[in-house]
């Protein structure tokens, strides 16, 4: 996959993680596919158990806006350097990550997995939750 490729394929995906549409989102991944990322670090696989992380993921995050930085061209896919804003109360976390993609045959995501540092959400949340 080419820089061009990856920045069109994000440039398509990545708004699908804004908005709380797990279905929308679940479409770019393949019936198989893995993912994991920071909550899940052991993964789910297959898109049954895709959707129903999603559901959950983004009804409690709606309003997050996910942003490629820089693709990094990979055998079978790119890695993925991002920036999301996430909201959590009155403020707005900036969290930078990656996360390595890979495609099928047909062009749908087989592997997803995300890395970032939570620590500033963690804080952001406990610090909320102490308010309250």
């Amino acid at each position: 996959m080419t820089k061009e490729e990856a920045r069109a394929f994000a440039s398509r995906w990545l708004p699908a993680w804004t908005g709380n549409d797990p279905e929308t989102l679940a479409d770019y991944y393949s019936d198989d596919a893995f993912y994991l990322d920071p909550v899940i670090p052991q993964g789910v696989r297959g898109k049954a158990a895709l959707i129903a992380y999603f559901r959950k993921l983004l009804a409690q995050n709606p309003d997050w806006v996910w942003t490629q930085i820089e693709p990094i061209p990979m055998e079978g896919g790119f890695l993925n350097k991002w920036l999301a804003r996430i909201p959590v109360g009155d403020k707005v976390i900036d969290c930078v990550g990656v996360c390595f993609v890979q495609f099928d045959d047909q062009g749908k995501i087989r592997r997803n997995e995300v890395y970032f540092d939570r620590t500033p959400l963690i804080a952001e949340i406990s610090k909320l939750r102490r308010e309250k």
